[in-house]
């Protein structure tokens, strides 16, 4: 690897991943092409680690021409590709721009790559690797085995099914024309510069500010969490030691019910934020929304065998790490808000459900 394409590097795992992957490589360049959406700010591309090193493109990955430009004037080598819309409740209120994004973008990627690097040397030495989700797969039983990467797909909403399709493409492109992919399945991430509609931030946020903690339903769903740092490194991993066309599965090695999570953010808020009355009395459980997978959870022996990846950071240290740095940014958070039109939308989700938003 030389020259990195990180798109939706200006979104929260991208961010990171850029972060990470400039902190790593002395002789790596990192150009990062985001359109800057609602869940993608320049507000996290600052103070990056050897900024010297990294170039900036705004532009939709849709964009067929401007793609196949940046591929070619920065002597791409390497795509990561994380952009995508990636909130279920998001494709539920509008499903259009999950197939526009994460199907009709990602096949613009791969017929680019194919081409750019096909008349330039061909793919020697060249890297697609396309970051996808454990939601792909379904919903689990309690008793249910873990996801491995050879699970049959069963896709349950909007967005999970457009991940599906375009992990399908990935698949089709290396089978058909051999081009050098490799694919990821992580589980539910968290941590710095997450966009604050996902659980732990939304759950961080609200508590800060009083207002109620929604949980959907019994707040009994399962997910397995990911500090978001793992996942980069795995990532990282993959990209040094995995074999073109495989699949590796990353996860976080727990799996407490969403409840849980809430309460113990809020334990770790009252410790550092306290407000004279436990925040957990804020939870309030709404209606669930539609289709909600009850359980995932994801096997990740062959990258531990393949490669000797495994989790460093716990639940708990995660966890922590993540409410300092919400409670320590109040200036990203109000900027944040300010350009994604963030109040809005938590009004016309949660609004309706009697969440008190």
């Amino acid at each position: 690897m030389q020259n990195i394409l990180v798109t939706g590097g200006a979104g929260f795992i991208g961010s990171n991943f850029v972060r990470h992957i400039l902190r790593a490589g002395a002789d790596l360049r990192v150009v990062t092409l985001d359109a800057l959406t609602y869940a993608g700010s320049l507000e996290n591309l600052k103070d990056l680690p050897h900024p010297e090193k990294h170039a900036f493109v705004q532009g939709d990955i849709c964009d067929r021409t401007l793609v196949e430009n940046t591929l070619d004037q920065h002597k791409i080598d390497t795509i990561v590709h994380f952009a995508a819309e990636s909130h279920v409740d998001r494709s539920i209120l509008g499903p259009g721009p999950f197939v526009q994004t994460n199907l009709v973008g990602t096949f613009t990627l791969l017929e680019s790559a194919r081409l750019v690097w096909g008349e330039s040397g061909g793919f020697d030495g060249r890297r697609f690797h396309h970051v996808s989700t454990d939601e792909v797969f379904g919903s689990l039983g309690p008793g249910d085995p873990a996801f491995r990467e050879v699970t049959p797909y069963d896709p349950r909403s909007p967005y999970s099914a457009s991940k599906a399709g375009s992990d399908h493409l990935v698949r089709a492109y290396f089978h058909t024309y051999a081009l050098p992919v490799t694919l990821t399945n992580c589980s539910n991430n968290y941590g710095p510069y997450q966009f604050p509609e996902k659980l732990i931030p939304l759950m961080i946020l609200n508590a800060i500010r009083g207002a109620p903690l929604p949980v959907y339903g019994d707040g009994l769903q399962v997910r397995d969490w990911l500090y978001v740092e793992d996942h980069c490194e795995a990532i990282h991993l993959v990209l040094e030691k995995g074999r073109p066309g495989e699949t590796y599965n990353i996860g976080g090695g727990n799996q407490p019910v969403n409840i849980e999570i809430v309460r113990l953010v809020c334990a770790i808020l009252d410790e550092l934020h306290p407000q004279g009355t436990p925040h957990e009395r804020l939870i309030t459980h709404v209606p669930d929304r539609p289709g909600h997978d009850r359980r995932y959870a994801m096997d990740i022996t062959k990258i531990q065998a393949e490669l000797g990846w495994s989790p460093r950071h716990t639940l708990g240290s995660g966890l922590r790490t993540t409410v300092e740095w919400y409670l320590s940014r109040p200036e990203w958070v109000t900027v944040i808000a300010q350009q994604s039109g963030y109040n809005e939308w938590l009004e016309k989700n949660y609004g309706k459900r009697g969440g008190g938003m």
